[in-house]
């Protein structure tokens, strides 16, 4: 049974580059998501930085999503990819003899749509990390076949890093259907206007509307983030989107 055919949601998460709330925001969605009923599960597929802890190795962003999701996967499931060093994925799993399957994750991703509602699935860094020497984050995605959300990280240089992304997403077939605004240099200037900016050129060129804007928090807190975010305009856009896959798999020759 393929994603689209299942009848859980799911979204895949990106974000605009590395250390921009991308696990954040994903924790933030979980709680939305759970907050409106359904079961929410988060895939970190891919992790790279480790640590030890009774026998039993962790990754932050993980453990994160673990804590934010109200069905939580197994771990095998939720991130089969689980790196040691805090580097680049494909220049890890190289030293550490990993080989970085797409297909793998495409399967834990087939299992996990089966266990709950909806299914988080974060990618990691920007939208187009090398996996291998041939394959990227755009690749999972593709494969995955989900809609994406997208993270900007509001700070200098943001509105240029967000509409090349945006353009990426594009390139590859693939639907934004949304994006997050998450402050992340809170003494960045004229902040309201660059997400000004970003909410009029997304929604001109992808119709992608602006799901939130989670403001700095201190201390950093998904649910209180959670509470900025349209939740309900997301799973309506979802499902939506889902109905009309659903319909083009059943005539297939309206084009």
């Amino acid at each position: 049974m393929s994603a689209s055919l299942s009848s859980a949601l799911s979204i895949f998460v990106t974000g605009t580059d590395t250390e921009i709330g991308k696990t954040f925001a994903s924790c933030a969605l979980l709680h939305g998501f759970a907050r409106a009923g359904l079961r929410a599960a988060a895939m970190k597929p891919l992790a790279a930085g480790a640590f030890e802890r009774d026998g039993v190795w962790h990754n932050e962003d993980a453990d994160a999503l673990d804590a934010a999701a109200n069905a939580p996967l197994p771990p095998e499931l939720r991130t089969p990819f689980l790196l040691k060093a805090p580097a680049a994925p494909h220049i890890v799993a190289a030293h550490e003899g990993v080989a970085l399957d797409i297909e793998q994750i495409v399967a834990c991703h087939r299992e996990a749509i089966r266990r709950a509602d909806i299914v988080v699935v974060e990618g990691v860094g920007g939208f187009r990390v090398p996996l291998t020497d041939t394959r990227d984050t755009a690749d999972l995605a593709v494969a995955l076949g989900l809609p994406v959300v997208l993270v900007v990280g509001v700070r200098l240089g943001c509105i240029n890093h967000a509409l090349l992304t945006a353009q990426a997403i594009a390139q590859r077939g693939l639907t934004l259907v949304g994006w997050i605004a998450n402050v992340v240099d809170p003494d960045m200037r004229f902040i309201d206007e660059n997400i000004d900016t970003l909410r009029g050129w997304l929604m001109r060129e992808h119709g992608a509307p602006l799901i939130g804007t989670v403001p700095w928090l201190t201390p950093a807190s998904p649910e209180r983030a959670a509470e900025r975010l349209d939740v309900s305009s997301l799973l309506l856009a979802l499902r939506t989107a889902r109905a009309s896959t659903s319909q083009h798999s059943l005539h297939p020759d309206q084009d």
